[in-house]
């Protein structure tokens, strides 16, 4: 069963930092798109970047660049999202998602249950 677990979230406040985990299991973890998004309350979901875990490349929401890591440790079938200079518009639920390939949209194979970031003013 194939299965993807989001940690890390929590409140902190402007200006702050958060890194998310997601850890995947019940697929072979090589050459997979795994991507976070991010749907704020009232808003329609986002992406936020993707990793690729087969050659490493990346790809960021313009909203994040700059601020925003990911990075993917194979040995651990886990993506990291490290989040730094936190504002509140980041303010919302975090998911991760994973696709065989290089695919990063709504239409993701998998997807976990989301971890909550909520960033004071």
């Amino acid at each position: 069963e194939v299965q993807l677990v989001e940690s890390g979230g929590g409140l902190v406040q402007a200006g702050g930092s958060l890194r998310l985990s997601c850890a995947a299991s019940g697929f072979t973890f090589d050459d997979y798109a795994i991507g976070w998004f991010r749907q704020a309350p009232g808003k329609e979901r986002e992406g936020v970047s993707c990793v690729s875990t087969s050659d490493g490349r990346t790809i960021y929401a313009d909203s994040v660049k700059g601020r925003f890591t990911i990075s993917s440790d194979n040995a651990k079938n886990t993506v990291y999202l490290q989040m730094n200079s936190l504002k509140p518009e980041d303010t919302a639920v975090y998911y991760c998602a994973a696709v065989p390939g290089w695919y990063w949209g709504p239409d993701m194979d998998y997807w976990g249950k989301g971890t909550l970031v909520t960033v004071s003013s």
